[in-house]
């Protein structure tokens, strides 16, 4: 059984996503987190001694140090979703420095945000945390507004900056995804040339998605098939919003299913949904992170512990969480960090 604090967080849905038993695809087939992780997966790869050597720095950091599991900072929300409207509720995040320093005491693998943000601090910093370059943004400045994103700056540059890794965004499903997926195929192509890691938001995008009684952006199968395309492009983790509900490809009919998708091969319990992701990631073999999500105020606590112990459980590597850290007080953004990284590092927690 999981640690006190875990179980009083969960509440009454502790039970379960503690006890939950999948019937769905084994865990025996799924490539799971370790400290092994990357010489029992990475080490057969075509990725260069130079890209192990940035992954191994990744997952050596911070309180998840030697687990096989990531706890990654992300704040490029200062353009993704405007800087004003991300750092009202916490202003002393406009100085690039406090989002380091939040990455460092809440005992971070690593600190993913904006060439901008990292260039100010890197001489200070790049030896002390992991970098993660976010490389491409949708920028919110542009009236009507829409979504796109684009390229802020060079893979080269993420080098200089003494990056372990870059990160990048493609919104599948979108009018633009295919200049996208051109352009952060070509971008993770030098990445591994230079020995960077590689990491993919692989965001859905379209407002047929989204019906009025669903919104299938969060789907099992539209977000797992968005997974599946990001390891395609050889991206070696995946970042990827926890799934809420399933049969996107079925309800809105497009692109291809099999029933099996969603009798056999999930179920409509949150750790399967989950699974189902996983299983797109090379059962695995490129690690599934899911986003923390919106700040949502008095019940972040419980809802980024629950999206911790589902992704866990369903065979993930961790999470990638910010707001719901740096729109309160630092002190109480490293405790929920830390709660965070406790389901990961608490080995009565296992796979479902």
């Amino acid at each position: 059984m999981a640690g006190q604090r875990i179980l009083d967080v969960l509440g009454d849905t502790a039970d379960d996503l503690l006890n939950y038993s999948s019937s769905t695809i084994s865990k025996e087939q799924l490539h799971v987190p370790g400290p092994d992780f990357i010489d029992r997966v990475f080490l057969q790869t075509n990725r260069s001694i130079p890209v192990l050597r940035s992954l191994a720095t990744l997952f050596n950091h911070g309180r998840l140090a030697g687990t096989g599991y990531l706890s990654i900072l992300p704040i490029d929300q200062g353009i993704e979703h405007t800087a004003g409207f991300s750092f009202a509720p916490n202003p002393i995040y406009f100085d690039p420095e406090n989002i380091i320093q939040l990455a460092l005491e809440g005992g971070c693998n690593a600190v993913a945000t904006t060439f901008g943000n990292l260039g100010m601090v890197a001489r200070k910093y790049a030896h002390k945390i992991p970098f993660i370059v976010k490389i491409n943004h949708n920028e919110l400045l542009t009236y009507p507004t829409k979504y796109d994103q684009i390229m802020f700056g060079s893979v080269e540059e993420a080098w200089n900056l003494g990056a372990v890794a870059v990160g990048a965004t493609i919104y599948f499903g979108s009018e633009e995804s295919n200049r996208q997926i051109i352009e952060v195929a070509e971008a993770f192509e030098r990445a591994h040339q230079l020995g960077m890691a590689t990491i993919l938001w692989c965001y859905t995008r379209n407002s047929a998605f989204k019906t009025k009684e669903t919104d299938y952006h969060v789907s099992a199968d539209i977000t797992g098939q968005a997974n599946h395309l990001g390891v395609t492009i050889q991206a070696d983790i995946i970042k990827q919003k926890l799934p809420e509900n399933n049969g996107g490809f079925k309800t809105i009919n497009f692109s291809k299913w099999h029933p099996d998708m969603y009798n056999k091969l999930s179920s409509d319990h949150p750790i399967d949904l989950c699974r189902y992701q996983v299983m797109n990631c090379y059962m695995g073999r490129a690690g599934l992170i899911n986003s923390g999500g919106e700040s949502q105020g008095a019940n972040d606590l419980q809802q980024s512990v629950r999206t911790a112990v589902i992704n866990k459980r369903a065979g993930g590597t961790g999470l990638i969480l910010g707001r719901r850290a740096f729109q309160r007080p630092m002190k109480e953004g490293v405790e929920l960090l830390h709660l965070v990284q406790d389901v990961y590092l608490d080995a009565q927690i296992g796979l479902a």
